[in-house]
């Protein structure tokens, strides 16, 4: 092993490994399971992905210029920090680092969920599904510790399958549609502006996972340029897929029986074509939520990473394999995201993949915030014009975004979050005592 920061710096990843990156780790567990978690709220639940994906386009345009002014790997934590001082910059790469673990642990759960599909032994029991999500999560990271190449090929592997079910499901669902399975546009009966602020919230865990193109910007080749390219083109790609995808399933399924289903595409499918369709799209499901967990792997090795770089957590982070993989980051991440999958299996699959979903996109929103508000901090020293006016725009525009999503997570969510947050105070302090002393 070596301590060393510099020597990692192969530019190993270009517009197609970033693209795939980025896509990798929205287009996942999320889409694949939103149907269920969406069922409850009807038609005006639907609504959420055009304001998920609008707030999305935002947030990217915020990135997109934040890496141009420091194109380094950290992603959001590196413009915090370089905008708002160490003490933001710790909250965020704390809060992010949380998100990529809580999803590493949401994605596992549903890859359990459709594989008890095709061998049903694995959800008849919580302690198989555990040890099943256990050995894929640590697979996964024996990948990312050998090396970034490895990672990355893998990852552009897996994202290009993933997207074949998904255009498949769209087909059959559009091909047999029956217009009665429409759900009532608002069976909840919430508020309009209340139930929207929920399901966009929850609609945001497919979406959330965009800005890790930016996160190992060090591994990107010129990436003021191409990150930009990356970020902008993924957030298109992903909305398009998800809207033509979750009205081709509502099409097909009714909405209770959507309800209490751990696997909806598998059921979509398996009504219309039988077992062998069920089959089909259940492969596709496992393969696309492989992708995903790689690329929050990859993300929640880099992030401690790049937040040891700015002596913000211990210098153990530093530490690199023989190929320049972060593998102590991994291990510690490894170790976290084993626990919280050991705290949250008692509350059954859909349960526990909501809580983790929730967790992790609110964490990923508080990242989204804070680095709208480092823009404004840069834009100030910028000289005045249509430019720097519409940036500002934008960057409010964002930063009220990210506020209306996370105040639609609700009371519990938001607390849990904040008792995280506590957790991470005293690290802070040992840390910033250790080097100063």
């Amino acid at each position: 092993m070596n301590i060393a920061a510099s020597e990692n710096s192969g530019k190993e990843i270009g517009f197609w490994r970033g693209w795939s990156i980025a896509v990798g780790c929205a287009i996942g567990s999320g889409v694949f399971m939103m149907p269920t978690l969406l069922a409850p709220y009807g038609l005006l639940g639907l609504v959420g992905w055009l304001t998920a994906g609008m707030g999305t386009l935002l947030v990217a345009l915020s990135l997109s210029r934040l890496v141009k002014r420091i194109p380094k790997s950290g992603g959001p934590y590196a413009y915090v920090q370089a905008g708002l001082g160490d003490f933001a910059g710790f909250l965020i790469a704390w809060t992010y680092w949380i998100a990529c673990i809580a999803a590493v642990s949401g994605i596992a759960i549903a890859f359990v969920g459709y594989l008890g599909v095709l061998v049903p032994a694995v959800t008849q029991s919580s302690m198989t599904s555990l040890v099943v999500a256990l050995l894929l999560v640590w697979t996964v990271i024996a990948i990312n510790v050998r090396s970034v190449s490895t990672s990355g090929i893998f990852q552009v592997v897996t994202t290009l399958l993933k997207i074949l079910p998904l255009l498949f499901i769209i087909v059959l669902g559009f091909a047999n549609m029956q217009l009665e399975n429409l759900p009532p546009i608002n069976p909840a009966q919430m508020h309009p502006i209340a139930l929207l602020a929920t399901v966009t919230t929850l609609v945001m865990w497919s979406f959330v996972g965009i800005e890790t193109a930016t996160v190992p910007a060090d591994n990107v080749d010129n990436p003021e340029t191409m990150i930009p390219k990356i970020l902008i083109a993924s957030v298109l790609t992903v909305l398009a897929i998800y809207i033509l995808v979750s009205i081709a399933i509502a099409l097909v399924v009714p909405a209770d029986e959507l309800k209490n289903s751990a696997a909806p595409f598998a059921l979509a499918a398996n009504k219309v074509m039988g077992p062998v369709g069920g089959a089909i799209i259940t492969v596709g499901a496992l393969i696309s939520t492989l992708g995903s967990l790689n690329a929050n792997t990859l993300t929640a090795g880099q992030v401690p990473l790049a937040a040891a770089k700015d002596h913000l957590l211990p210098t153990a982070f530093l530490r690199l394999s023989k190929t320049g993989t972060p593998v102590f980051s991994f291990l510690v991440s490894g170790s976290f995201i084993s626990l919280l999958l050991l705290l949250n299996y008692t509350k059954g699959l859909v349960a526990a993949f909501t809580f983790m979903a929730m967790l992790s996109t609110l964490s990923t929103l508080m990242a989204y915030a804070f680095s709208a508000v480092a823009e404004f901090y840069f834009l100030k020293g910028d000289q005045p014009g249509p430019e720097r006016t519409r940036a500002i725009v934008l960057s409010i525009a964002a930063f009220l975004y990210s506020f209306f999503a996370i105040w639609g997570a609700g009371a519990e969510i938001v607390f849990y979050s904040f008792m995280l947050i506590m957790i991470g105070m005293p690290f802070y302090a040992l840390v910033r005592i250790d080097y100063k002393g």
